[in-house]
């Protein structure tokens, strides 16, 4: 594993919150900023990465011939269509979690790491082994979570996890933030979440419906250079994983502009 590459863990202790929806978003954004990314499907159980980047139909091999030698790391990796800067490595066979082993990942990501800036892995949700294979070969870890209890308290876990295995830094992603709700209190704030989890927040991506919309078509948000609200937090949080300085998004001023308002009216769709 080479020095300078950047292995990030993206992780949640629950599952449903986010994380591979900010991991293909992540990954096309740091490739378009000019880093070359490999984005690895660590979620054996549930793979859904190459779904959400449409490139499941270009699937040939994935990284269960790669460990097996029936294939070499240039023929498993998916470059993107449209962002030839990113590259996906597709999750092998379910049955590779009855034999994978940490030392399976971190061959992996070795290898990878020989070839690209950023390396961010899609982490299964939990603690099982799961985890414990793809906190191996990490460096540094994204947690992902909702403001809401139960969500929290599961990360709360797995940042516990990561802090045994000298995991740093851990820095926190709030989705789905909802500022109404906040506002009226109905949702942990960000105060509330940042003071249970103790981390530093690398960004705040706002709930938007645009999200499902890319979700289902296959195209990231950030693939198709849309302006919404999620779409722009994404970006800021990529540019903040390389350096740059970018305020966070205070929720409260957000969709109250007339250009909010103007592009909420564009979005929809009249029957």
């Amino acid at each position: 594993m080479t020095l300078d590459t950047r292995v990030i863990l993206i992780c949640s202790g629950k599952g449903g919150v986010g994380k591979t929806t900010l991991t293909a978003n992540l990954g096309i954004s740091l490739a378009r900023k000019g880093s070359p990314t490999a984005v690895l499907d660590a979620d054996f159980g549930l793979r859904n990465l190459d779904l959400l980047l449409g490139l499941e139909n270009r699937i040939v091999y994935t990284a269960q011939e790669v460990l097996e030698e029936t294939c070499r790391l240039d023929q498993a990796l998916v470059k993107h269509k449209q962002e030839p800067n990113l590259s996906l490595l597709p999750a092998g066979n379910p049955r590779m979690l009855d034999w994978l082993k940490p030392e399976d990942m971190v061959k992996i990501v070795g290898m990878l790491s020989n070839q690209f800036e950023y390396v961010l892995i899609d982490c299964p949700a939990g603690v099982e082994d799961g985890f414990k294979n793809a906190v191996a070969a990490s460096k540094e870890a994204i947690i992902v979570t909702n403001p809401e209890v139960s969500a929290v308290r599961d990360a709360d876990r797995v940042i516990g996890l990561l802090n045994t295995h000298g995991i740093k830094p851990v820095q926190l992603v709030l989705n789905r933030v909802r500022p109404k709700m906040m506002e009226s209190q109905e949702m942990l704030s960000i105060e509330d979440v940042t003071d249970i989890l103790a981390l530093p927040l690398l960004g705040l991506v706002l709930e938007d419906e645009q999200v499902i919309v890319s979700t289902n078509r296959g195209e990231p948000l950030t693939l198709i250079g849309s302006n919404s609200p999620a779409a722009r937090c994404y970006s800021n949080i990529a540019g903040r994983l390389k350096g740059e300085e970018i305020d966070l998004i205070d929720p409260s001023q957000e969709g109250s502009g007339l250009r909010d308002k103007f592009r909420r009216l564009m979005q929809t769709k009249i029957f």
